[in-house]
């Protein structure tokens, strides 16, 4: 056996080096030697024996407890980071060779994303990927907040799409859109064509927000308490259909995304900008770090991109395309 420096790492296995590397990749994801035991479908025992292998010829300590958890150390991040791309590519070949052979005429695609996102963002990309791959299945999943991070840790989907304010640090986020807030009132309405809108200005009237729960009504809730402006809640509702529809009929005002305005929506309501009090929301791609695309994810992440839609939105360079 060919052996480097007296630096180097020693590798009595290198013939078989994978199963203590993805019995790590395991451990560390999953916290438990017992989860990553069940996930690869072998003993405890011959998990943790791979484990004490890898820590032995690395010749660092790669995981510790914490709590009820089994964590990287600072070194066995490092590892985790290099190796998880690696070894799941090495999993992921078969069905990726597959996939190059058959092309995209097959096999099924998941992604995860809220209800604004599938309404108003994701037609027209569905659209033009089901026009180049009709014979792969694909699958919406209507998910929020944890639920479809949870999805994308496990694996159930593919990839997400959606607004991310917080990005944990096993998730990576590529914005594409931008999206301004805006005001919309009941035509007619006094803010409707006041001159110099602030923020003041809205205080007299009830909002319709959506829960509290949600991220737009904190940041609502954020913004009002930093510019020390008071203002009344009217209404609580979920979804920016219905938000609109109770506006139009003259129940209160309310602070949406633009990403929610149609062409029809601006006949029936005024709506103004409230970009100078309030940040843009950006829309993009979620993925898990590390994680092994497939062809067809891939081909619908390459069609995610600012020149297929052109409504009341910003790209990636902050340039408006309305």
């Amino acid at each position: 056996m060919i052996s480097g420096g007296s630096d180097s790492p020693r590798f009595a296995y290198k013939a078989d080096r994978l199963k203590p590397l993805r019995a790590f990749c395991q451990t560390a994801r999953l916290g438990s030697v017992s989860r990553a035991a069940e996930a690869l479908y072998v003993s405890q025992p011959a998990i943790s024996l791979q484990l004490q292998a890898l820590e032995r010829d690395m010749g660092v300590r790669l995981l510790e407890r914490s709590g009820r958890r089994m964590t990287p150390t600072r070194e066995g991040q490092i590892l985790y980071e290099l190796a998880r791309p690696l070894v799941e590519g090495l999993d992921g070949l078969d069905a990726a060779f597959r996939d190059q052979i058959g092309g995209l005429d097959a096999g099924e695609l998941h992604v995860a994303a809220g209800s604004s996102t599938i309404l108003y963002l994701l037609p027209k990309i569905v659209a033009a990927f089901r026009e180049h791959h009709a014979d792969v299945r694909l699958s919406l999943h209507n998910v929020t907040g944890a639920s479809g991070l949870d999805l994308l840790r496990s694996d159930a989907v593919d990839l997400a799409v959606g607004s991310m304010l917080d990005v944990p640090g096993d998730l990576s986020y590529a914005p594409v859109y931008r999206f301004e807030p805006m005001l919309i009132a009941p035509r007619g309405h006094p803010l409707a064509d006041k001159r110099d809108l602030k923020l003041e200005d809205l205080s007299p009237y009830g909002l319709i927000l959506p829960p509290k729960r949600l991220t737009t009504y904190r940041l609502v809730d954020l913004v009002f308490q930093q510019n020390r402006v008071p203002y009344t809640v009217a209404l609580e509702v979920g979804g920016w259909e219905v938000i609109k529809q109770y506006v139009a009929m003259g129940l209160g005002v309310s602070i949406v995304t633009s990403i929610c305005l149609t062409d029809a929506d601006r006949e029936r309501l005024a709506a103004r900008s409230l970009a100078k009090y309030f940040p843009s929301r950006s829309y993009g791609v979620v993925m898990r770090k590390g994680k092994f695309l497939s062809p067809q994810a891939r081909a619908f992440v390459d069609l995610i991109k600012p020149d297929l839609f052109v409504r009341g939105g910003y790209d990636e360079t902050g340039h408006s395309e309305r």
